[in-house]
């Protein structure tokens, strides 16, 4: 529950910012009606979008069965957590002029195209974040074996939240800063996408275990190289919390302890590597 309704307050809050970038910006021009009916057509399309997906990745589940759905399962789960990773880096390099861009968009396409660009921005927006919120609630949903009743009212709760965090942000900057909340976010979202790969690492391991592979397979994926269960286990209590939001392992593979610093490793070089180009466009 508290996961989905941290993807979903998160992913929200995203595109509650787009949409109200270009709500505030139209809002302020001569005649700002044809624009409005623009917008609010493509959230309406993009939450159409998002639904679809949704709809899709819950029918593909239903079919596939056995080992097929345990691959199927695992691929979702490592998309989810690879699409965080990319996420975190395009709003890392871009989160500072998206603003100033969307808005010269907007400029654009109502001069050009008598505002179909901007029912194509909103909706692009809205079914961006919303594909991947579908993305990573059916990869954590995977992760967990999740109570979907639950699972649903953590997403209910995480979009009040998003409201509620908009209107705040909006209201005030003293406290919380849009910068400073992105970054927060930034690294919750990244435990959560290395939890993530290590569920989809457990799921392809128990996969490994039954086909017939050269015995070093097996030492890769399935042996621990050390076991902490003792002091902190991962099945309840703080160790299950960690596991859930951080990919803790009270017994790691191998694999499992180069995968998740590699996955830190990555994300530490892709959001530098974007740092002096974002300072370029701002001088």
């Amino acid at each position: 529950m508290l996961q989905s309704l941290f993807i979903v307050w998160r992913e929200s809050v995203e595109a509650l910012l787009v949409v109200g970038i270009l709500h505030a910006w139209l809002c302020h021009r001569p005649e700002p009606a044809r624009g409005l009916r623009m917008l609010w057509s493509g959230v309406m399309l993009g939450v159409v979008l998002a639904c679809s997906l949704a709809a899709l990745f819950m029918l593909a589940g239903e079919w596939l069965a056995g080992p097929s759905g345990e691959w199927f399962q695992a691929a979702m789960v490592l998309c989810a957590s690879l699409l965080i990773l990319q996420m975190v880096v395009w709003m890392h390099r871009h989160g500072r002029g998206m603003k100033r861009q969307l808005e010269q968009d907007a400029e654009r396409s109502l001069a050009e195209d008598g505002g179909w660009g901007v029912l194509l921005l909103a909706m692009l927006a809205v079914a961006r974040e919303g594909s991947e919120t579908v993305v990573f609630l059916y990869g954590i949903g995977a992760q967990q074996g999740a109570d979907w009743t639950w699972f649903a009212l953590g997403g209910v709760l995480g979009f009040l939240l998003a409201l509620a965090t908009y209107a705040a942000l909006q209201w005030s900057s003293r406290i919380l800063s849009w910068r400073r909340f992105f970054r927060v976010s930034e690294v919750l979202l990244l435990l959560l996408g290395g939890a993530l790969l290590m569920a989809a690492l457990d799921r392809v391991a128990g996969q490994v275990m039954a086909l017939d592979l050269p015995e070093w397979c097996y030492g890769l994926f399935g042996d621990p190289l050390w076991d902490t269960s003792a002091w902190l286990g991962d099945g309840h209590g703080l160790g299950a919390a960690l596991a859930g939001f951080a990919g803790y392992r009270a017994a790691p593979s191998l694999l499992a302890v180069l995968l998740l610093p590699a996955y830190w490793a990555l994300a530490s070089y892709l959001c530098r590597r974007g740092e002096p180009r974002a300072e370029a466009r701002l001088a």
